[in-house]
């Protein structure tokens, strides 16, 4: 699964950064269901929760700089 997820961030840094932000909310949608998957005594209870958070978090703010970026915004209340 790492390496599906490493594969989808190199494509997405060279060709489309939406491609990066489908995997960082991938990743958070994962960590939700990992513990029906992999049981890992290692990992702190607290864990899953925090990487699902950061994840989520991460894939939004970095849309919000896309589409500021592309000025996503102006046409969205552009009058033409």
């Amino acid at each position: 699964m790492a390496g599906l997820f490493l594969a989808v961030a190199v494509v997405g840094f060279k060709k489309n950064l939406w491609l990066v932000v489908a995997a960082l909310a991938g990743h958070g949608v994962f960590d939700f269901f990992h513990h029906l998957f992999i049981e890992n005594p290692g990992v702190p209870m607290w864990w899953p929760g925090f990487c699902l958070g950061f994840d989520v978090l991460a894939s939004g703010v970095l849309a919000a700089l896309l589409m500021r970026r592309s000025g996503f915004a102006r046409t969205l209340t552009s009058t033409n």
